[in-house]
């Protein structure tokens, strides 16, 4: 597990917060699957998100405009790291077997 949640890597070992071949159309498409519009407009108040909110009428408003497209990205950095280190503490817990008294399941 890493030491500091900026040292999260991806499945391919890049950092996270570095965004290495992450495409803007894969950022938004990761946060509207993983929030949805609505939370999206909660999160990041921006109208693209809020009035009739499209894939592709986001990406031409985040594209000109570099102040909304640096708080998706953080966004997407910040929700991608917290879902790497939930997945690698879950892994160390299961890695770890069953608890209980010795490490030995209860039977019965």
């Amino acid at each position: 597990m890493p030491a500091h949640p900026d040292e999260a890597r991806d499945d391919n070992g890049y950092l996270i917060r570095e965004l290495h071949g992450v495409k803007l159309a894969e950022i938004l498409n990761y946060l509207v699957q993983h929030y949805g519009w609505q939370e999206l407009d909660r999160l990041i108040r921006i109208n693209c998100f809020a009035n009739n909110p499209t894939i592709k009428s986001s990406l031409n408003f985040l594209r000109r405009m570099p102040w909304a497209r640096e708080k998706v990205e953080q966004l997407y950095i910040d929700t991608r790291t917290d879902e790497v280190l939930r997945q690698q503490r879950e892994g160390t817990k299961k890695a770890a077997g069953p608890e209980g008294a010795g490490g030995q399941q209860r039977v019965g």
